[in-house]
């Protein structure tokens, strides 16, 4: 063993004895060893050995005072991956915790994925499932992907790989670092990955911040001397500094706020550290005396915490020197915690551990995590979905109990629905904000309270997925409309075969229809009853593969009378010979899904009407007197006919569309829409498509429940004096 080598493990035993007198420093000596055994003759891309590499990443884990277990973990974690080493091999030797730990940071299955954005979503889905058992997963890959950033231009020359590992590291693990409280390693992570991804702009900010920094120290100085002076005066003893913002978040300001790196007026900021809580409000009360404040620029970290624990004052006022300057105000305690975060769980003070990890699973972040796991069923949704919950600005709104919900910026009442819990989300019909009814694709702001109103009957809406934010509520909408899209392809599907099959004169069965299966590419009977209702396969086709003679006679298997009553008789439905030449009825499906009511007509209950089959989308509804249908003329296999569901199951209103001609008169627009209230109908649409001195003609559609609804509506409007003319319109 080299001097250079010894000094290397010492450096690190001694780094935790500093605050863990009690270390076991045999056994951190010992997994040094193995590990040095382990990775024997393996180098890094920079040449030097591979061992190295996770001595760095448990010195990292160190400096956060992190206990024994995480520094093993540390040292060990790349030896069940990169070496013959297993995990039974780690609990012989050290413990059961650790394997379990070094198991959580491995990558535990070979990735089936082909594509790089395969890989990263698994791996991600992994490492999430990993640290909701024991966030110190978490902290040990945050260190690891911290030591490869600050070698990664040793690491393949080629920019294109450098750019996607920098990119995936800030979109991914900064956000990460920053939800559990490790603004450090957030900071440096984001200025290496800044670095790979746009060097000249983060050269051009390094410059122009080097000028200032010469230029401004005598007004930096100028202002904390101001400070001190303030508070000492205040009777407040207290620790300033100046901090220089990182070159990634002005530039990210700069983005944001559309402007030049001259115009920011806020590139320093200022951090107050006092010894008690009322010392930070004393503090806070003597600035704001003194100076001018910012509006909208204070924000009370201390009376309200981030979910991750952070605490501190935020305020930015018109300080000394005339300048804009933020300043945040925190007792030694918070600042501290600051620094480590989560990791502050498990930090040693006093030679003494800080707490256990049994209260980590606290973290809603992490079990929503959790939860888009549990509904998402492609990795690539997941990333997608999770990197909304970790990347986007945050915004807090309370319950009307007042507890705190975090949510991203521009979050809506859906979204905070499902922040509550999935089934709140999935029921709800209604919210109020601050007492009154909204919206529901409202966004909330910062301190708003929130009432969900729920019903027992209802799903979510498809529509919903067009203002939420949030990974769970978009996953969870999507995972309903997947399973419900799914379900209707395959009922709509399967009846569209069984009228084929009955109108021929054929015995319909799943077992006949799954043995042709290979032809049209599906596992079942099911994905090819699915396939025919979205209008991939051509129903025809699959009757034609399963009776490929059926025009011969030994081929055809007519049903009896007997057997046609003996079918009827098994499925309880006395009315089934009759229905086998009716119409195929609309019942149990959602408009929007497998069924889409055309603009061109506006379909309504008692409207003749025909199905046309639409490839990927189901059936299209129209009425049996559209001119959209000679464009369907030549395609007889895509016709379907249909009738209206009359059961319990069927949409209670449809949209139906008058054309109307009104006179320019005043209040008379408030008539037209008094009247359509006052029998029974509700505009959801308006549009004015000409306007003159005397006259107003305008297309209006309104929810009514079929055509003798409209046709009241109709009646109505045609009594009233200010409405020259109406009728029901035809076209969009």
């Amino acid at each position: 063993m080299t001097k250079k080598e010894k000094s290397c493990e010492e450096e690190l035993i001694d780094k935790v004895r500093v605050y863990n007198p009690d270390v076991d420093a045999e056994l951190v000596l010992k997994a040094c060893l193995y590990a040095k055994d382990m990775h024997e003759g393996q180098t890094r891309a920079s040449g030097e050995p591979y061992y190295t590499h996770p001595i760095e990443v448990a010195m990292l884990l160190a400096d956060m005072k992190m206990d024994t277990d995480t520094i093993l973990t540390a040292i060990l974690h790349d030896t069940v991956e990169d070496t013959d080493a297993t995990l039974d091999d780690l609990e012989k030797m050290f413990s059961k915790q650790v394997a379990v730990l070094v198991n959580g940071v491995s990558k535990l299955t070979q990735i089936e994925s082909q594509t790089v954005e395969g890989k990263q979503a698994e791996n991600f889905r992994k490492l999430v499932l990993a640290m909701s058992e024991d966030v110190r997963v978490l902290l040990v890959k945050l260190a690891d992907r911290l030591h490869n950033m600050r070698t990664l231009h040793y690491f393949d020359k080629r920019p294109d790989k450098q750019k996607r590992i920098a990119l995936e590291t800030l979109e991914i693990y900064a956000p990460l670092a920053e939800r559990i409280g490790l603004h450090k390693i957030k900071e440096e992570l984001e200025d290496i990955s800044f670095g790979f991804i746009n060097h000249e702009a983060r050269e051009t900010i390094t410059k122009r911040l080097s000028f200032l920094r010469k230029e401004g120290t005598a007004i930096v100085n100028n202002i904390i001397s101001e400070l001190e002076k303030l508070l000492k005066d205040a009777g407040v003893t207290a620790e300033i500094t100046g901090r220089e913002k990182t070159r990634y978040s002005i530039w990210k300001k700069m983005q944001r706020k559309n402007v030049a790196f001259e115009q920011l007026s806020d590139i320093m900021a200022f951090r107050v550290v006092v010894d008690t809580i009322d010392q930070c409000y004393l503090v806070l009360g003597t600035i704001h005396g003194a100076y001018s404040t910012v509006p909208g620029r204070f924000k009370d970290y201390i009376s309200t915490p981030k979910p991750n624990g952070y605490r501190s004052i935020h305020t930015t006022v018109i300080g000394p020197e005339s300048q804009r300057i933020e300043i945040q105000i925190r007792t030694r305690e918070m600042h501290e915690e600051a620094d480590l975060g989560v990791a502050a769980h498990w930090a040693y003070k006093d030679g003494k551990k800080s707490a256990s990890s049994k209260d980590i699973k606290s973290y809603r972040w992490l079990r929503e995590l959790l939860d888009i796991i549990d509904q998402e069923s492609k990795p690539e949704e997941f990333l997608e979905n999770t990197k909304l919950e970790l990347f986007e600005d945050r915004v807090f709104v309370f319950t009307t109990k007042g507890d705190l919900i975090e949510l991203p910026n521009g979050a809506s009442p859906i979204d905070f629905a499902y922040g509550i819990h999935s089934e709140v989300g999935d029921k709800c019909v209604g919210a109020k904000i601050n007492g009154r009814i909204a919206p529901l694709n409202t966004k909330l702001k910062n301190g708003d309270q929130v009432e969900i109103i729920t019903a027992k009957n209802q799903t979510p809406s498809p529509t919903w997925e067009r203002f939420v934010v949030t990974g769970k509520a978009r996953s969870r909408i999507r995972r309903f409309v997947r399973i419900q899209q799914r379900n209707e392809y395959m009922t709509l599907g399967k009846a569209m075969l069984q009228k084929i099959f009955h109108n021929e004169g054929y015995r319909f069965t799943d077992k006949a229809v799954a043995g042709v299966g290979a032809q049209f590419r599906c596992d079942s009977a099911e994905d090819i009853y699915v396939g025919i209702g979205s209008g991939n396969i051509v129903a025809r086709d699959v009757f034609k593969a399963v009776f490929p003679g059926h025009m011969t006679e030994t081929a055809k298997k007519p049903l009896d009378e007997e057997e046609r009553l003996n079918e009827t008789n098994d499925k309880g439905d006395t009315n089934k010979k009759r229905q086998q030449t009716s119409p195929l009825a609309i019942k149990g499906l959602i408009p929007g899904m497998a069924v889409h009511y055309a603009r061109c007509c506006h379909p309504l209950p008692g409207d003749r009407i025909v199905g046309i089959v639409t490839t990927g989308k189901g059936v299209t509804v129209h009425t049996i007197d559209c001119d959209t249908l000679e464009n369907f003329a030549d395609t007889p296999e895509r016709w379907i006919d249909i009738s209206w569901d009359d059961g319990p199951n069927s949409p209670e209103s449809h949209v139906g569309r008058i054309q109307v001609t009104i006179s320019n008169t005043p209040g008379a627009l408030g008539t037209l829409s008094t009247v359509i209230g006052k029998n029974g109908g509700n505009i959801t649409n308006l549009k004015i498509t000409s306007r003159s001195l005397e006259f107003w003609d305008m297309m209006i559609d309104i929810y009514v429940h079929d055509t003798k609804h409209l046709h009241n509506v109709i009646a109505a409007l045609r009594a009233t004096p200010e409405i020259t003319s109406v009728d029901r319109a035809r076209g969009r």
